[in-house]
């Protein structure tokens, strides 16, 4: 097929007049009867960057420091719809302010106990060294942080944390920080490629990065964009576990399956975190930061329960302690209600109701619209939800953010530094994304200036090529009794929410390990039934679920290998933290044959050796 040129539809920010929408030639939009196209980017971009989110952003923010070097950020929404818009929290930094007990030596500790010694602690020292001076950045940039009468931030204590150390705006934490980055992006000229789903990393048969090829929802259009450098940022994978996750439609895994497929190993991916304080009536988030402000758990005896469990922290001991907590209240009798609704109470009526609003009115706004709870006035019903991933692709450097293949970086949720180890504190991916998404944007403007393209636009054509015919042959099979997306989708959620959640054991374990194997095999003969090529959701639906099934793969694959509870990993046949067998990351490849085979590497202790766990 002949190459079409054409100008990309792009986002480009200027200082002096903010969005400028360049619109391109756009092959068959607004007539959905012309076949979609194969098409080559216009531009070779020195740093390529998939996912809008925070990490993304900051990322770009830090690669388009050097004029010379083009940079763009590759969405399949929107830049400001991003993941991180949904955190709600704050973001932790030692800045002396609120309290000056606090130290960095404190927060490092906080994160190496509370990710249950699964963190790689020379990362974490790094980490911690840096999140301060994130804050200080964020607030040059013109983030709205809450602030004390003296005007310095106010800063609150979230669960794990020994000290003040969370600056936060309201309970908005992320929306804010990822609309000060996009400001701050288009001043530096960035290009946002929006609306645009990734497909594949393509690599040349001598293993060199050509580039991105990645489908234009607005036409179908399949397209080839080589790239000097490409930067993984595109967050999680909460939608594996759909039965009730506080993620939104997006974080389908799609940069991690993108990355293992070009040879990065999927580090530690068993280690999913399930937030105790999802609403149990749809898994929506309410933000740690309730609890921080005061509200409390309690059973339908009227017990803090959390007394049982954590008597030290109570309700602000870690995210993995506070869930198991929750659920086992429910298993034992003393939840509220039945079924995937059950839950236990948070109660905010001791808060006083102009706090709520002043520091909790997304919380209270969603428990409003979608649990009819007005809570200055009555407790809501909660229950965990699946929350966060803290594996990822390996990062190989946490100094630059390469990954084990050259040209190949990552950041933020989708990457696995390891900093969160076996569970992440509250308030600390906000500030993993700023701190590491600024050191991967300036390792790879540092690679592309270093670099000349070695990649291949007939690689890029053929991987094109490639996709259209998968789309045409997909979009065109007709329904004669094989399952459709959504059924395969809602069976694989279902396995993975029942026998990968909360609590694991072996049996049901392998038992999700065979019911995986079969979706995939449905997989590849099932009904997409939308053959038009603008704004397929349909085909794009199709993509994200080969993601989920590869991810969800690797999840029970992990923890099926991982023969103790650590962290968000809890199994219920091997209920105790075993370092002398498990004290290191697991490391799943996908292989050219399309099965999968671990690897374990081991956990860089420094000066924290570990030791049992209490709060």
């Amino acid at each position: 097929m002949a190459m079409e040129i054409s100008r990309r539809t792009f986002i480009k920010g200027t200082a002096a007049a903010g969005v400028v929408l360049m619109s391109g030639a756009y092959l068959g939009c607004g007539n959905q009867n012309i076949p979609a196209q194969v098409r080559r980017g216009d531009v070779t971009y020195d740093v390529l960057i998939i996912g809008s989110g925070g990490a993304g952003m900051r990322a770009a923010l830090a690669a388009a420091k050097d004029k010379n070097l083009k940079v763009a950020v590759m969405s399949k929404l929107m830049p400001t719809r991003s993941a991180s818009t949904m955190a709600q929290g704050g973001m932790n930094g030692v800045t002396g302010v609120t309290d000056d007990k606090d130290s960095v030596e404190s927060h490092t500790f906080d994160t190496i106990k509370g990710g249950d010694y699964l963190c790689d602690q020379d990362a974490v020292e790094y980490f911690a060294e840096n999140a301060g001076k994130t804050i200080y950045e964020m607030d040059y940039m013109g983030y709205p942080y809450n602030r004390q009468k003296d005007g310095h931030f106010h800063q609150r204590k979230m669960g794990g944390s020994s000290h003040a150390r969370a600056s936060y705006f309201e309970d908005r934490a992320g929306h804010a920080m990822v609309h000060a980055l996009f400001e701050q992006c288009l001043a530096h000229d960035v290009d946002f490629i929006s609306e645009c789903q990734m497909l594949e990393i393509t690599m040349t048969d001598a293993g060199k990065l050509a580039g991105v090829v990645a489908m234009d929802m607005r036409s179908g259009d399949l397209i080839g964009i080589p790239a000097k450098t490409v930067l993984i940022a595109t967050g999680g994978y909460g939608r594996a576990y759909w039965v009730r996750t506080s993620n939104p439609y997006s974080s389908t895994g799609d940069g991690i399956v993108a990355g293992m497929n070009a040879g990065i190993p999927f580090k530690d991916p068993e280690m999913v975190q399930f937030h105790p304080t999802g609403l149990s009536v749809n898994g929506v988030l309410l933000s740690e930061s309730s609890r921080s402000e005061g509200a409390l758990l309690v059973n339908k005896n009227g017990e803090r329960f959390m007394a049982r469990y954590a008597p030290e922290k109570m309700e602000l001991a870690t995210r993995d302690i506070v869930a198991r907590a929750i659920a086992t209240e429910i298993e034992e009798g003393r939840g509220i209600g039945e079924g995937l609704t059950a839950g236990v109470y948070l109660d905010f009526t001791k808060i006083p109701a102009e706090r709520i609003h002043e520091r909790l009115g997304q919380v209270a706004d969603l428990s409003l619209r979608f649990a009819g709870v007005d809570i200055t006035k009555a407790p809501v019903l909660i229950s965990p939800t699946c929350h966060y991933s803290m594996g990822g692709l390996e990062m190989a450097d946490f100094h630059t953010g390469a990954t084990r293949v050259p040209g190949i970086f990552t950041a933020g949720e989708a990457s696995c530094v390891s900093v969160h180890g076996a569970n992440r504190l509250g308030a600390n991916s906000l500030s993993e994304v700023l701190v590491f998404g600024k050191t991967a944007g300036e390792g790879a403007a540092a690679y592309a200036k270093e670099h000349r393209y070695e990649g291949s636009q007939d690689a890029l054509t053929a991987s094109c090529t490639k996709w259209k015919d998968t789309f045409d042959k997909v979009t065109s099979r007709p329904h004669m009794g094989n399952r459709t997306v959504p059924e395969i989708r809602d069976a694989m959620v279902d396995t993975m929410w029942f026998k990968a959640g909360v609590f694991r054991n072996g049996t049901q374990l392998e038992e999700a390990a065979k019911e995986l194997r079969a979706l995939e095999a449905d997989y590849k003969n099932c009904f997409v039934g939308d053959s038009s090529h603008v704004y397929n959701t349909a085909f794009a639906q199709y993509v994200e679920l080969g993601n989920m099934l590869q991810i969800s793969h690797a999840i029970v694959q992990g923890a099926i290998a991982r023969k103790e509870s650590r962290g968000g990993h809890s199994r219920r046949d091997f209920p105790k933290r075993d370092d002398v067998n498990f004290l290191k990351h697991t490391l799943i490849f996908k292989k050219p044959d399309g099965s999968y085979a671990a690897e374990y590497q081991d956990v860089v202790i420094t000066k924290y050796p570990p030791k049992e766990r209490k709060y």
